[in-house]
Formats: structure tokens, sequence, C-alpha cells
């Protein structure tokens, strides 16, 4: 008898249904915070430890143990989460997604209207940002996104290096002190090796790379022979949210002959707000990168890389497959970007830019950036807490709560994050910052309000007390 082909059958629509349903409890949920940081109950233990099935189980019970799971990750969604730069899931993104995977189509080719829909979107984030890009595409993250430009980048700086390897040219990227690690992985992974990244002195206000700085190593390293592959300047570091002069970065560029790239993976949403003067010079960049499941609020993973000229990514990443149809010589996704494979990233995006428009994000955006100015202010008013000498430059707010009489406040922040964590009810990642520990919340998301940071500072204190008892505040 001929088996038959792995579908649902005659109950798929009631199977959809029960994901509706446990998609509507999620949402309805995220709307607010948790009183504790859930642990994988006994049954779940039980569940994921388990063998490979040979045989299948009813979809909807698996259904519902994916549910259970889900309720016992780590919930980046909540209005509390102000860990790392965390993503709010939005909505509609997830819807997209769903649909994105029900066609699955793959965009390494030309792959009609949903191509037409990249483009698009790419275009739309352009204008949002404020640069004016020749094309692009989306990737699964910063990290991808960068190491696309920073390929293209190799080359244009060193023809044929794709070929012939880097021989014995002694090269070097230049960036901040508190560069993305993206960017030194993207070095290793590209033959130029760590050691070939100058990490370039921060100024103290702000800490954005330091431009004379830049010049002065660059042209060190020209008398020495060595190539200048490009220069990587941040608009948004994960630890502080520093943005580089980019206007000065670029000056030097274009002095010196050298690719620019704008990692903006975390902060370059703020461009389209009141901080977009902080941005000046974004459009002189060679290539730019932002990832939309930080802070433009849709599920991961959706990163948009943008670029001026795209010959040297042809140059870069083309080739002639005798399985990759190249029609009156037009080139593919594929031979231009790293990925084969690449998912309807940009659908989710689409979506969302088409049923919220571009007003609505900037208004989240900047009630974002409030939230941070008040978490700063709060703190440093407070006078239990120590906050860097300067306003947030975007939405991360580093804290160092500050008790009197404690032998070591290093230690002190480090096992409060940790209790922030276990506890649950608030959630906010350490962070080391000048060799001393600090706490940094970061603020991403479409839920949290001013009252929520209230209640992060009133959970804060109250498990500091916990920790230091003899020294109540």
């Amino acid at each position: 008898m001929e088996r038959k082909p792995m579908r649902l059958g005659e109950n798929r629509e009631e199977v959809l249904d029960f994901a509706t349903s446990i998609t509507k409890a999620a949402w309805k949920s995220f709307d607010q915070a948790r009183l504790i940081e859930p642990v994988i109950d006994s049954q779940n233990e039980a569940l994921l430890s388990q063998a490979a099935p040979e045989l299948g189980i009813d979809p909807l019970i698996a259904l519902n143990e994916a549910s259970s799971l889900l309720n016992q990750s780590l919930a980046h969604a909540r209005p509390r989460f102000l860990a790392y730069v965390g993503s709010s899931g939005l909505e509609i993104g997830a819807i997209a997604d769903l649909l994105a995977g029900s066609y699955d189509i793959n965009m390494a080719l030309a792959a009609g209207a949903a191509t037409r829909v990249e483009n698009q979107t790419v275009q739309w984030v352009s204008e949002f940002l404020g640069y004016e890009c020749a094309g692009g595409w989306f990737t699964s993250g910063g990290t991808i996104s960068n190491i696309n430009a920073l390929v293209a980048a190799r080359e244009n700086a060193l023809p044929g290096s794709r070929i012939h390897g880097l021989s014995k040219t002694k090269s070097a990227m230049y960036c901040s002190q508190e560069v993305h690690y993206s960017i030194v992985r993207a070095a290793e992974l590209m033959g130029l090796g760590s050691a070939s990244v100058r990490k370039v002195a921060i100024v103290s206000e702000g800490r954005g790379l330091n431009p004379v700085v830049l010049e002065e190593l660059i042209c060190a390293d020209i008398d020495a022979g060595v190539v200048p592959i490009c220069v990587v300047a941040t608009a948004g570091t994960t630890l502080t949210g520093a943005i580089d002069p980019i206007n000065a970065i670029a000056d030097i560029c274009e002095k010196y002959g050298i690719w620019l790239h704008v990692d903006g993976a975390y902060g370059l949403p703020a461009a389209s707000t009141s901080r977009a003067p902080l941005f000046a010079g974004l459009n002189r960049a060679d290539s730019v990168s932002v990832d939309a499941h930080k802070w433009m609020y849709v599920p991961k993973a959706c990163s948009i890389l943008m670029i001026k000229k795209q010959a040297p990514f042809a140059r870069a990443f083309g080739h002639d497959e005798a399985y990759i149809p190249h029609e009156e010589e037009i080139l593919n996704p594929v031979d231009m970007t790293l990925e084969y494979s690449r998912p309807f990233r940009a659908l989710k995006l689409w979506l969302a830019l088409r049923v919220h428009g571009m007003s609505e994000f900037r208004a989240a955006l900047e009630a974002n950036l409030a939230q941070a100015r008040y978490c700063y202010e709060k703190a440093r008013d407070s006078g239990e807490f120590e906050v860097l000498p300067f306003y947030p430059v975007l939405s991360t707010v580093p804290i160092r709560h500050i008790v009197k009489g404690c032998p070591d406040i290093d230690i002190h922040n480090r096992e409060l994050a940790q209790a922030i964590m276990r506890d649950g009810s608030t959630y906010v990642s350490p962070a080391i910052i000048d060799g001393q520990q600090w706490l940094r919340p970061c603020f991403t998301n479409i839920r949290t309000t001013l009252a929520d940071v209230d209640v992060f500072f009133e959970n804060t204190l109250k498990l500091s007390i916990a920790l230091c008892p003899e020294h109540k505040i």
C-alpha cells in the first residue's frame, strides 16, 4: 500500500484553530509582566529527556507541549524585560512569519512579487533612516549583515583576494574599542585575523570613537605598508548606546579612499527620531546594517544590509554555477550575498510598516528614549545609584547601585544582577564598563511604560536589601 504523505489531513483546520488560540493567549499574556521567571517543571524535563520519536502523536497534543515549553522560556516580549537589546515580537510580524513559512519562498533567486517586496522594504527602511541606497538584502542578523559588507570591502581594497587569498598582504580594519564582537568575528572568518582589527580609543563624553586617533592609526599603517580594508562606525554600541561621529569618520575615509561601513544593528532606528542629528554623515557610508528585530520591534530574525553600489558585492560574491540561472545577465541575490537559502524575512517588516506606518514606529522609538531618560534621572536623583556623566545617548542606561559601607561594590552589583534575573519580575543584564560592574537596563519594547521603570527600581532596591540586610537603605 502506498504511504500517505506527511500532511495534517482532515483535522488541519482544527490544528490551525488550536494554534491560533495558543497565539491569542500568548499575545494577551505579553501585555502583563511576569511575577516570577518560571523554571522548567518536571513534566517538561521528562519531555525534553525523550529520545527522537519513531512514531508521531496527535498534533494537538504536540502543540500543547510546545506551548508549555514556550511559557517556560525566557520572554523578551514582556514589558519589564530590560536585558540585552530585546525584541518586542510585534504581533503582525508573527503573522507574517506564519505566512512566509507556509509559502516557504526561497529568496536566493528571483522570486516574483516576494523579491519586489524585499526591494521595496529596503527602500522604505532607507527612507526611514535617511540613507540613500542602491539596494540591499535581508539577512539573519547583524553578524551576517556585517560580514557581507566587510567581505565586499575586502574585495574592494584587495581585488582578487576571494580567488587568490590574502597572500602576504598585511591589512587592517578600524573600529571603536566598544565595537560589537561580530566585527572581530568577521575579520577572523575573512582570513584577516583578529590582530588586523584596530580598536580605536573612545572619547569620555558619549564614548564614541575618537577620529583623531583613528586617522593617526590609519596613517601609521599606510606608512608601514598595511592596506586599510574599512572603517566600521557603530551607530549605537551594545554596551552604552554610543554613536561614533560618522561625519568625521566619513571625512577620513574619503581622504584615504577607505570603505565606510556603519553597524547600526541596535541604534540606527533612532536616526528617524529627535536623535537624528547624532547620525549626521550616515548617507556617506558605503554600507549600512540595521536589525529590525531589535529596535524596530519585529520578531527575529530580520536584519537589513543597505548598500551604495552593487558592483563591489557582485565582485565579492558573484559566481556562475550551472544550477543557478542568469537570464539577461541579471544577478540573483545569491550573487551578491553570503547566504543561499534565504527565507522571506522582509514580509514581517513590510506588513508592520503597512499596518502601523512610520509615524507609529517613530512614536514608539521616542517613547523608549523617554523611558531611558526617565530611568537615568530617577537613578541619578535617588542618591542610591551611580550613573554615567552624560544623559543616555539612546535607550541604554547603565546604572550602578551604591551601598554605603559595602566592601566591594562590583561584587554587590554582580550579585544584584543575578538576583534580579533569578527573581524574574523584572529582568536586566549586567555589564562591565571601564572594569566596573554595572546594571544595564535597555528600553526597546513597545509594551514598556514609565510605570514599569518605577517597578524596576522598587524591585532592585528590595533585592538589594535582601543581599545586604546590614546596609538597609
